[in-house]
């Protein structure tokens, strides 16, 4: 069986849900992965209006579409994260901002990624298939990753028993409801590596209702193979997203990026669509045959360099031509002789 290939929604929440539908039709893609903001996907709808899952799926039917997975980055970025200026704001509903106080936003984050799991729950029944829930967790670390002024070591410690007691209570409503967690391995987050995913992991004690959401754009242009995470993980990769990254260090540009906009040409990294810059998809192919991932491949489509329209249909072309089953055979199994 071929993994389906699906279109994430969250660069396109601008169009409204059923033009996504048609236009992710006629690009040739057998599904969407729908955004928790704009109208793809809207968590209090799902739990207060009885038939909106429902109506959800009959619409994506329409255009021979399914769904797999629904996306909260944006909400579980505020559960951990210190909420020190307004880059919060801009990206949070408004009920979830609130007055903007920063543990309220935090408290509020965390009780929204609870009501995900549960809207997730009901649009998998509404599916007929188990629904999982991509997102960020948010760290409230991440501005230590660079070890100046010092860092006590006890600090990051202290982080990592924070990540984990605000996500435990999430991760007992997402067992309770059955449905699976997608971090994605992304700088910002609470595991944005090999190593602070093994971290991470160890946090919240491997509990199996937590594993990642797996982008080998994150990690190539810090110098991870995504190979050896996808071998390393084979237990916990519960969904793909597809896109690609460039390294462009010219010796003037830093793999930091220089504070400089994406699709700068002066940075020294920048998003990709899938097949024009470093991450080796057919390498990733055959290790997600090897630990027989048969999920959604979802392009995550971000190139500043080129019109999205002509880039999401492209890379879903891309991907039917470099996704394969593996072998069902040995190659020379047909040398033997009876």
């Amino acid at each position: 069986m071929a993994r389906p290939v699906t279109l994430f929604t969250g660069q396109w929440a601008d169009l409204p849900f059923e033009t996504m539908c048609e236009k992710a039709s006629q690009w040739g893609y057998d599904g969407l992965e729908l955004a928790c903001w704009g109208d793809h996907f809207e968590v209090g709808r799902a739990l207060q209006e009885s038939d909106y899952c429902k109506r959800k799926v009959e619409t994506l039917a329409k255009y021979g579409l399914k769904v797999w997975a629904i996306s909260n980055h944006l909400v579980g970025q505020a559960v951990c994260d210190a909420i020190i200026d307004d880059r919060h704001r801009r990206i949070l509903p408004a009920h979830v901002w609130g007055d903007g106080d920063p543990e309220g936003v935090r408290q509020r984050a965390a009780e929204e990624m609870k009501d995900t799991a549960r809207a997730a729950r009901l649009l998998a029944e509404a599916a007929g298939h188990e629904i999982v829930v991509n997102g960020f967790t948010g760290s409230p670390i991440w501005h230590l990753v660079y070890d100046f002024p010092p860092t006590d070591p006890a600090e990051i410690d202290a982080g990592y028993k924070e990540f984990a007691d605000r996500w435990h209570p999430i991760m007992d409503v997402f067992k309770e409801q059955g449905i699976r967690f997608g971090l994605e391995v992304h700088p910002g987050e609470i595991a944005f590596d090999f190593y602070t995913a093994e971290r991470t992991l160890e946090a919240i004690g491997r509990r199996p209702e937590f594993g990642f959401n797996f982008d080998p754009s994150h990690l190539v242009w810090q110098g991870v193979d995504p190979v050896q995470f996808i071998r390393a993980f084979a237990d916990r990769i519960y969904h793909v997203h597809v896109k690609d990254a460039a390294v462009t260090l010219d010796g003037k540009s830093g793999i930091l990026a220089s504070h400089l906009r994406f699709g700068d040409y002066r940075r020294g990294w920048d998003f990709r669509s899938p097949g024009h810059g470093d991450v080796d998809f057919e390498a990733i192919v055959r290790a997600l045959n090897q630990i027989g991932y048969q999920g959604p491949l979802s392009v995550e489509w971000e190139d500043s360099g080129m019109d999205r329209e002509h880039g999401a249909a492209e890379a879903c072309r891309f991907l039917r031509e470099t996704d394969f089953k593996p072998s069902e055979q040995i190659f020379d199994a047909a040398f033997a002789q009876e």
